[in-house]
């Protein structure tokens, strides 16, 4: 079963190649310990808006003229090396020197900001240095699938010596970074562990290298980022949240999201759960085990948001990969045999870790999120990418709109969705799916109050805003909003035709 309505295709688009990207890991020695630089992006960012990450940015062409004309730039990290060093001059306002860090003159920075192709003819001109001697990289990642876009991020390293050698950052020229932080990785991966903080999943998992690394190498950065720059390791787990990974699995969902995000979730060192691992391959899969099998805790159960295909993968393989129960709430055991029914408002303990069971309808009989402190698992509630639909005839738009309110109200740290990435400002989107719920109900309702009767009609006129939509899919949706007006007694549908029903008090 699917939500998708007959004659809309799940084909999946063509990936074009990941974007490269540079990120600066910068450190210094702090009185007590090795401290890392993060900084606060701002909530208007389209990336991460609210997270703690390190500076960085897009490879570009004045990078490419940067290798070709200035000195020091070799060898296959150049471009990258270019990129974060520019970077560097627009968000903090600083360049390496021999000497360590040295902030640049403010007017070159704006010029910079102002034009990033500056950058080549101001650092020609002598106005700022850009030694490349302490620069070397630690990491490259790719992102994963969420949407059509990904990203191979080298992670740049600089270590700036000791804390009274760093010059004061000035965040007033720029625009992406709210606030700044010098901080231990320790005490950041505490933070984050406690849900005080949102950092970025790759920053995570790279302070928690290089966290492991400084206790081998006796608190020394320059000997931790030695070793990991030569061993250069890879994504392991996406953690946007202390108790939650998310494993991407390939589906045949609804365009432009191609994959359904599988959630472990409770105690990173005791019980956790399987939710929505929605492979129908058995490569997927293997991924899955993999993930489950880095896990320091022990899998408890299977668990499904909801019955559609793209969410419940094929039980035959997951019974064969993981030997645990499957729980469901009753809907669901319609289709999957469930060896626990889930109730609405229990409270499932996982470890040291408690997640509230929430039976969401709207999108779907049955539907189930899972509350706790990192966040909402949130199924099809909502989206991270592309769109969340009403199927007219099992999904119900008012209950739906009626389960956002709900789920609003709770304030979830992050919201943690089956399509996209993971959503940062929960408020926000929630209160952009009601508002464009409600304005879409009431243009429905209107066309019909105007005395247009036809299904077509009434779906051009409730539309009218949105001249791109899938036609099927606007169809499909405006009916659904018609049934939900009938179910609540303010529309009548008759051979077809709708009208008002002047009968209701």
């Amino acid at each position: 079963m699917s939500e998708v309505p007959e004659g809309v295709s799940l084909s999946s688009f063509e990936r074009r190649p990941p974007r490269p990207t540079a990120t600066m890991t910068m450190t210094r020695d702090g009185h007590d310990d090795v401290e890392v630089l993060l900084g606060l992006r701002s909530e208007t960012m389209a990336a991460f808006p609210g997270y703690w990450a390190f500076p960085g940015g897009g490879l570009s062409r004045v990078d490419d003229a940067a290798v070709e004309t200035l000195e020091g730039f070799e060898g296959p990290g150049a471009k990258a090396t270019a990129c974060i060093l520019r970077e560097m001059s627009e968000e903090l306002g600083l360049a390496p020197s021999e000497n360590g860090l040295v902030s640049i003159p403010l007017d070159a920075r704006q010029q910079i900001i102002a034009d990033k192709r500056q950058y080549l003819p101001l650092a020609q001109a002598g106005e700022f240095p850009y030694n490349t001697d302490s620069l070397r990289v630690l990491s490259h990642r790719i992102t994963p699938p969420f949407g059509p876009i990904q990203f191979d991020n080298a992670f740049m390293h600089f270590h700036a010596g000791s804390q009274e050698n760093v010059p004061e950052i000035d965040l007033e020229p720029q625009t992406e970074f709210t606030e700044i932080m010098w901080d231990s990785p320790k005490n950041i991966l505490h933070r984050w562990s406690k849900h005080e903080i949102k950092v970025a999943p790759p920053v995570v998992t790279l302070l928690m290298e290089i966290e492991r690394t400084l206790e081998r190498k006796g608190r020394d950065m320059v000997k931790a980022a030695e070793d990991i720059s030569e061993r250069l390791p890879g994504r392991r787990s996406i953690l946007f949240a202390h108790g939650v990974e998310v494993v991407p699995v390939k589906t045949a969902t609804l365009p432009p999201a191609d994959h359904t995000n599988c959630y472990l979730v409770g105690d990173p060192e005791g019980e956790f759960i399987l939710v929505d691992p929605a492979s129908h391959l058995r490569e997927g899969m293997e991924d899955l085990a993999n993930a489950v099998d880095r896990h320091k805790g022990r899998l408890v159960a299977i668990t499904f948001t909801h019955s559609h295909a793209d969410h419940i993968g094929d039980i035959g393989l997951l019974r064969e990969a993981f030997d645990v129960p499957i729980w469901g709430s009753e809907y669901t055991s319609k289709t999957v045999a469930c060896d626990r029914i889930l109730i609405d408002g229990e409270t499932l303990q996982l470890g040291n870790q408690n997640w509230q069971v929430l039976i969401t309808p709207g999108h779907h009989p049955g539907h189930t999120c899972f509350l706790g402190d990192a966040g909402l698992i949130a199924g099809d509630m909502v989206a991270g990418i592309g769109t969340i639909l009403i199927p007219p005839h099992t999904g119900d738009m008012n209950v739906y709109m009626e389960q956002l309110e709900r789920l609003k109200n709770l304030k979830p740290h992050l919201l943690f969705p089956s399509h996209g990435p993971v959503i940062a400002l929960p408020t926000h989107k929630f209160n952009h799916y009601i508002s464009h719920r409600k304005a879409r109900h009431e243009a429905v309702f209107d066309a019909v109050k105007s005395g247009l009767q036809s299904l077509s009609e009434i779906t051009k006129v409730a539309y009218s805003n949105t001249p791109n939509a899938h036609p099927i899919l606007a169809e499909d949706q405006t009916l659904s909003h018609l049934m939900s007006h009938q179910r609540a007694g303010v529309l009548i549908e008759h051979s077809s035709k709708w009208s008002v029903n002047n009968t209701k008090p």
